[in-house]
């Protein structure tokens, strides 16, 4: 059966368009237009993820977000006008698993809505350590060295380190690596290509080599052992 998203939105416009571009991605979509209709279907239907506005009538979205966060670990997207990364940052803090601005683009809310679900599937399997060669990941701990000396990374750099170590010698696409990257679907590839450069000066600082090649015309892969 397809995964089930809860769009909450009180604007009937923007929650009609995103049920409609998630169902034609294959989900199944229920809509609620204000905080307590959300919290009841979520708790009845127990939706795989939930699209959450920041400002809803009778019980605002941030309440929503820490009543959810408190019965489950279901994952969150939230919705907000507001551009100040204070809200952004006030979302996630408070439980929010990732965030959009509005006005939105309906195919990045899907590619969040997928890299989510994969990255939230993922957690489920707790993985456990990945070494490679000198390099070993630990992501409970959220930690990474080389031959014992620790490596200071940004979120991103880590997801990005995490990833290719797991898989080395495979060749991921930009738009592979944007989509993982949490908060990323929506950025232009040259992020993606900033975080890279970044990640090669810190790997090869602690290690003597990048251990990230360029795939020419493609993407990147990690060095095989």
């Amino acid at each position: 059966m397809s995964q089930l998203i809860l769009v909450v939105d009180d604007e009937p416009r923007v929650a009609r368009l995103a049920r409609d571009y998630l169902e034609k991605n294959g989900f199944r979509v229920l809509t609620a237009a204000d905080g307590q209709s959300a919290l009841t279907i979520a708790r009845r239907e127990k939706p795989d993820l939930v699209i959450l506005d920041l400002m809803l009538p009778q019980i605002e979205g941030r309440e929503v977000c820490r009543i959810l966060r408190r019965e489950s670990d279901i994952p969150i997207i939230m919705l907000t006008a507001l551009s100040e990364e204070i809200d952004q940052v006030t979302g996630l803090e408070i439980g929010a698993d990732d965030y959009i601005t509005k006005p939105f683009s309906v195919r990045a809310l899907v590619a969040r809505v997928r890299a989510l679900l994969r990255r939230t599937r993922g957690e489920v399997k707790a993985p456990g350590i990945v070494r490679v060669g000198g390099l070993e990941i630990d992501p409970e701990k959220y930690s990474a060295m080389f031959n014992g000396i620790p490596i200071k990374l940004t979120p991103n750099e880590f997801k990005l380190l995490h990833l290719f170590a797991s898989r080395p010698g495979q060749t991921f696409t930009r738009e592979q690596l944007m989509e993982d990257l949490h908060g990323v679907a929506a950025s232009t590839d040259r992020s993606v290509d900033s975080h890279i450069k970044n990640l090669r000066k810190k790997i090869e600082s602690a290690s003597g080599e990048s251990l990230i090649e360029t795939v020419y015309g493609i993407g990147y892969r990690f060095m095989e052992e």
